[in-house]
């Protein structure tokens, strides 16, 4: 499902790279949402993206941490396992946006495109599961994931408020809380799986 995913996502940034107009007509737009009732872009706007560099780091994050956690699904899941990996992922798009979404309502010039919330979302549940796993800050220094977690919450949540970049870091923390929580939603007595990893070091 992740290579499907990906794959999926190539095509239709690729396709929105030649055409702008398809940028444009679908990226995420609060005020042409509500306003207009173009309910589509909470979904479509996940899987377009500004550049190739955009892309390409999503999808990087998204072809890691997703066969990881479709392999943790499939363990603590069993045969619903890809069912539940689609359904994050999708619900994530959309719940990640979901504040920028009445935040921006009445404001036409505020526009998003990016798969960051569902990426995040999959990041996250992957901790759920792993959470003394170590993650490569910078690609250098070894920290366990869920000091990852708490960092990376952090500094989304300072940046959304400094809005001082062109980056979402709001989607990206809602999809992360989003991503963390997914597994307690469906399978309640995941969250004492967790508690055990993470006294069991």
């Amino acid at each position: 499902m992740t290579l499907l995913l990906i794959a999926i996502t190539f095509l239709i940034s690729y396709s929105a790279f030649q055409k702008t107009e398809l940028l444009y007509r679908y990226q995420f737009n609060a005020y042409q949402i509500i306003q207009r009732k173009q309910w589509y872009r909470i979904l479509t706007y996940g899987f377009l993206h500004a550049d190739w560099n955009h892309l390409l780091v999503n999808m990087f994050v998204l072809f890691f941490f997703g066969s990881a956690l479709e392999n943790y699904f499939d363990h603590y899941l069993g045969s619903y396992g890809i069912f539940y990996f689609l359904f994050l992922y999708i619900s994530a798009i959309i719940i990640s946006s979901a504040y920028d979404l009445f935040k921006h309502k009445n404001n036409f010039y505020y526009n998003a495109v990016g798969a960051s919330g569902a990426t995040s979302a999959v990041v996250f549940t992957s901790i759920f599961f792993d959470p003394l796993g170590k993650l490569y800050f910078m690609f250098v220094l070894p920290i366990p994931g869920i000091l990852f977690a708490i960092g990376y919450l952090y500094y989304s949540y300072t940046m959304s408020k400094k809005n001082i970049d062109n980056i979402g870091h709001t989607a990206h923390f809602w999809g992360a809380l989003y991503g963390f929580v997914f597994p307690i939603l469906i399978k309640p007595q995941l969250f004492s799986v967790f508690l055990q990893k993470v006294f069991n070091f």
